[in-house]
């Protein structure tokens, strides 16, 4: 089969590698299209190997059509089209995965399409909902707002009931965010979000969940905007990994501070992907299917210009999502 594979330099090249079969447990899907994510980008730069026995080729999500069955998967079927969360190996031809992180496609969205949604629905109903419980009418913070999960992100909350507030870098963006529900949007530029949402809300001031991108550089602020009672979820480090917390700040607010990662979280068990994915078809699907929440895509490559995809994706120049189209 053929994949993308990245040379020392970080450059990304499409080219003959071992086939592949799915091992006991696991679905192998023939993919039509994969979802580009940030830390495809730092793993081509060296900068985030796979978790342990993981595939070393990019990629984290795909859609496709399943192509082989191994032993013990009776959910799924031979060429039933589907969607996938994976620990690597998208950027392909073919990847196996366990049958716990495959999902089918939702009603109404192409197949293709289906690329963009895994990471970001895992990622986003996990964290979100999940571990820091948000609930109507509260108020969500967003940092990146035009990201593929903060659109994904938006969408969902305001279907739950949430209001929703933005951070992002250029009116485009902010208007993409208003389009999908946002309430309020901030360039971070030249806007104060600390002091725009704590304007917000009457009896508790500030935003109930912040969902952060940003890490170190944003923590004490953060700490700042969060309401009575908030929770601060840290997904990305995009502004560092080590910064010095208040706890007194902290303290004062019963807030908390809450720091999770999907891709090195195991198949199975409490917290594992096979449950976040459950949970995922179980209450997201219906909200796609309703046309509530939808992908939004940006960008869309032949996986022959991946290096192209990543480029994009680093320049900041794209909102929602960047697509592989593997069906060449």
């Amino acid at each position: 089969m053929r994949a993308i594979v990245a040379d020392s330099a970080g450059r990304l090249t499409w080219q003959s590698v071992p086939d592949i079969s799915p091992a006991a447990g696991e679905v192998l899907i023939k993919v039509v299209a994969a979802g580009v994510n940030r830390a495809d980008l730092m793993q081509a730069a060296g900068k985030y190997p796979p978790p342990p026995g993981a595939s070393d080729i990019l990629g984290l999500e795909v859609s496709g059509v399943i192509a082989g069955l191994g032993d013990g998967v009776r959910q799924w079927s031979q060429g039933q089209p589907v969607c996938a969360l994976l620990a690597g190996g998208g950027y392909a031809e073919f990847v196996s995965v366990p049958a716990g992180q495959v999902l089918p496609v939702p009603a109404g969205v192409p197949l293709p399409h289906a690329a963009a949604l895994p990471e970001v629905a895992c990622t986003v109903w996990s964290n979100v909902v999940m571990a820091a419980g948000l609930t109507a009418p509260e108020l969500l913070l967003i940092h990146g707002g035009a990201s593929g999960v903060g659109t994904h992100a938006i969408q969902v909350a305001r279907a739950l009931g949430c209001r929703v507030v933005v951070t992002a870098g250029s009116r485009n963006k902010l208007e993409l965010c208003a389009e999908l529900g946002a309430e309020i949007t901030i360039d971070y530029h030249d806007e104060d979000f600390v002091a725009k949402v704590r304007d917000e809300g009457s009896g508790n001031p500030g935003a109930d969940v912040i969902l952060d991108i940003m890490g170190a550089s944003y923590l004490d602020r953060n700490i700042d905007a969060l309401a009575t009672g908030g929770r601060l979820v840290i997904i990305g480090m995009q502004g560092g990994a080590k910064a010095e917390l208040n706890i007194g700040k902290l303290l004062a607010k019963r807030g908390s501070v809450i720091a999770t990662a999907l891709r090195a979280r195991p198949v199975t068990g409490r917290g594992g992907k096979a449950e976040i994915v459950d949970r995922v078809v179980a209450e997201v699907w219906p909200l796609v299917a309703d046309g509530l929440v939808r992908p939004v895509i940006g960008a869309e490559f032949p996986i022959t210009e991946a290096q192209a995809a990543h480029e994009l994706l680093d320049s900041g120049d794209v909102s929602g999502k960047v697509l592989l189209r593997v069906d060449i």
